[in-house]
């Protein structure tokens, strides 16, 4: 495993170092359907990386299902449906239809690459599904090819079958990579103003196995701030637009919608946290910037236990960490697409 980290692009700013001002609610759970991806972009998946799951150890929708019963207990009301790609997943529909059946569950999400959406979102909108976030990290296909190792056109396609099946909210996601797509960042802009969907900049995180944890990738949100503001201005929006944490603008002369979302820079990124995560193989994650995973499989299999998977729910959220330690030279034990998106 590599040893470098991203810290050193932050050396310039203080040490975090603080504890919440405020008592988060955590009501908001992902869930990594499936590991698999069909596209290994840069940030996520090393390009030879081959220790997917096996199949028999990735939880079966009713095991999900299971778990998603018992969070609503603790007070869970918003769910996102992640991966790798969940749209691989084969009943992927059926299983946000069978989420929504759960008393307790207010808003069902997904987040895709949008790759093999243009066939599943007539589907996906029957099912109920409101919110869909769609990973868009270039628009020039060479650029796009590099960074996922996919192909852009059926994405496109994929944003304008999402449109037209009229979902509640439309949200596409850049990951900032320096050297990478910071040529992209206006074509997105604008895009992004032409179909009316909010754009999010999300800074690289160290959650990748390969050569992106290199210092020299990272490129902070305040400097893309800092780049529209030369050709735009940026009106502050009042609110939140959604369950996360990106603070968003309205782009006064393009008419664009752009959030930022700073888990580095911002020094206080977590303290009004509201998320944990269960990974394909069952392992409940308070916290993406932290290693510690909690087994729930063992209540789920061979037999069901209400009882164990209420106390190890509990232990993890009562253990949810202040901070994330991605400032703190963090190397990653899994790759992303693991850990889920």
């Amino acid at each position: 495993m590599s040893s470098t980290s991203l810290a050193p692009a932050l050396r310039e700013l203080p040490a975090l170092g603080f504890a919440p001002t405020t008592a988060r609610t955590v009501d908001y759970l992902r869930l990594s359907i499936t590991d698999r991806c069909n596209e290994r972009c840069l940030y996520c998946l090393p390009e030879n990386y081959s220790a997917w799951t096996p199949r028999e150890e990735v939880l079966s929708f009713e095991e999900f299902l299971s778990i998603v019963r018992v969070a609503v207990t603790f007070g869970f009301k918003h769910f996102r449906v992640t991966g790798g790609e969940p749209l691989l997943r084969s009943g992927v529909a059926d299983f946000i239809h069978d989420l929504y059946t759960i008393p307790g569950v207010e808003t069902v999400q997904l987040t895709t690459n949008a790759t093999r959406l243009a066939a599943l979102a007539p589907a996906l909108k029957t099912a109920g599904l409101q919110r869909i976030n769609i990973s868009l990290d270039a628009l020039d296909p060479a650029t796009y090819r590099h960074i996922t190792r996919g192909e852009i056109a059926p994405v496109l396609e994929g944003i304008r079958a999402a449109r037209t099946a009229g979902f509640e909210k439309v949200k596409l996601n850049t990951v900032l990579m320096r050297g990478k797509n910071e040529d992209q960042i206006w074509p997105l802009v604008h895009f992004a103003a032409e179909h009316d969907l909010p754009l999010r900049f999300i800074e690289l995180m160290p959650v990748s196995l390969t050569e992106m944890l290199d210092e020299s990738n990272f490129l902070p949100v305040a400097e893309v701030k800092q780049m529209l503001a030369e050709r735009d201005e940026l009106v502050p929006i009042d609110g939140k637009l959604g369950l996360g944490p990106a603070k968003y603008f309205r782009l006064k002369k393009t008419g664009a919608t752009v959030g930022f979302i700073g888990a580095l820079t911002d020094l206080h990124f977590c303290e009004q946290c509201n998320k944990v995560r269960v990974t394909a193989d069952g392992k409940l994650r308070p916290c993406l910037g932290h290693h510690g995973e909690y087994d729930l499989k063992p209540t789920l299999r061979p037999a069901y236990d209400k009882a164990a998977l209420l106390g190890m729910m509990q232990q993890a959220l009562a253990e949810k960490p202040p901070v994330h330690l991605f400032r703190d030279n963090y190397q990653p034990g899994r790759v992303m697409t693991a850990i889920g998106g």
